[in-house]
């Protein structure tokens, strides 16, 4: 059995005002009110849907930090990584992707560093939020927004990258009661929200190691995340390119409950305020890589962040900078290191990605 870490407090954000609150909180209670719980999942993507869609959470003034805004370190390697990728498969006429970029950090420090090195694609994101769209266009101005994987180009290579971006996809909870297994579903009374167990489940569903997990052991999975990577492994295999996912996470099926809020760069109630505030769940890599396999991809890795960056020439890249980086270095390579993983599925045709042995 394997323990799944303890949530990582890095990804945090406020809310700006607790009126919005009584909005998706009424909504959502009127809905449960009157077709009974609903799963943990459905809540989830109606709480993320809202709070992204309402405003930027990134930074010291917001809910949390990701890697990019911590150093523009993290985004210039992941340009080179990829400048590095495409020149060794012959330089073919590919198109950038970022899935969730956030305020566009990322790509606009990638693709400033990687365009030294003849590498200077079209930029398409994957973003629902108008808000986060406008920061996107300040930064990256000639991207080509979507609104789904989907509608991605289907006539060239892809190279994606999804940094933290798979934690905030909904998750279906299995909880061990004395019975079997059951769905968490989420209640409401008087508008607070608590999570219950749902009927009991099928024991086929359980992973055969698992199914005798103590009472009360939690089992999450992401349909979703198994669907979107399942959409970019088929591209990848038609079209050809690689898939870069960075996120915390562990190597899973495991039991272990990882579902966590935060607020103003604090921990916070998951069933409290939904849609004014972030809600995250690690990512199971071990399930992504399998969903690759079964595409007909290539799949390098899991491995640890720290572990990617300084093949990548963190160290290096620290040094030139300064002293004045070397908190950062730390954060990213240290704090983050083992954490978070790293992942990347790639076509058949294509060369290992640098970074992994």
């Amino acid at each position: 059995m394997i323990d799944i870490p303890s949530p990582n407090p890095s990804r945090k954000r406020e809310g700006n005002a607790d009126a919005q609150d009584a909005g998706l909180a009424d909504r959502l209670a009127r809905a449960i009110t009157l077709g009974g719980p609903i799963p943990v999942s459905q809540y989830m993507a109606a709480a993320n849907a809202h709070y992204y869609a309402t405003r930027d959470p990134l930074g010291v003034g917001g809910d949390f930090v990701t890697a990019p805004e911590i150093s523009q370190m993290f985004g210039e390697l992941i340009g080179l990584w990829a400048a590095d990728l495409w020149d060794r498969a012959d330089r073919p006429d590919v198109r950038w992707v970022e899935l969730g970029p956030g305020r566009g950090t990322l790509t606009a420090d990638a693709l400033r560093a990687a365009t030294k090195a003849g590498f200077a694609p079209p930029v398409h994101f994957v973003e629902t939020s108008p808000v986060l769209r406008a920061t996107q266009s300040e930064r990256v101005p000639h991207a080509i927004w979507h609104d789904d994987v989907e509608e991605l180009p289907a006539d060239r290579p892809l190279i994606v990258i999804a940094n933290e971006f798979f934690d905030a996809l909904p998750i279906r909870q299995l909880v061990r009661g004395r019975g079997g297994w059951h769905e968490r579903l989420v209640a409401c009374q008087d508008t607070l929200f608590l999570p219950i167990p749902g009927k009991q489940l099928p024991d086929a569903i359980i992973p055969p190691h698992l199914a005798d997990a103590p009472l009360g052991s939690t089992i999450e999975t992401s349909p979703a995340s198994v669907g979107i990577m399942r959409v970019l492994a088929a591209r990848i295999v038609a079209q050809g390119g690689a898939c870069l996912a960075i996120d915390y996470g562990y190597e899973g099926p495991a039991v272990g409950e990882t579902l966590q809020a935060v607020r103003s760069h604090a921990f916070a109630n998951p069933f409290e305020a939904p849609g004014e505030r972030d809600l995250t769940a690690h990512v199971d890599f071990a399930t992504l890589g399998l969903v690759g396999t079964a595409s007909g991809a290539s799949v390098s890795g899991p491995i640890g962040q720290g572990s990617f960056l300084t093949a990548l020439g963190i160290d290096a890249r620290a040094a030139a900078l300064g002293p004045r980086v070397a908190p950062d270095r730390d954060r990213l390579v240290e704090a983050m290191g083992a954490l978070f993983k790293v992942l990347a599925i790639r076509h058949p045709d294509w060369p290992t990605p640098a970074g992994f042995a």
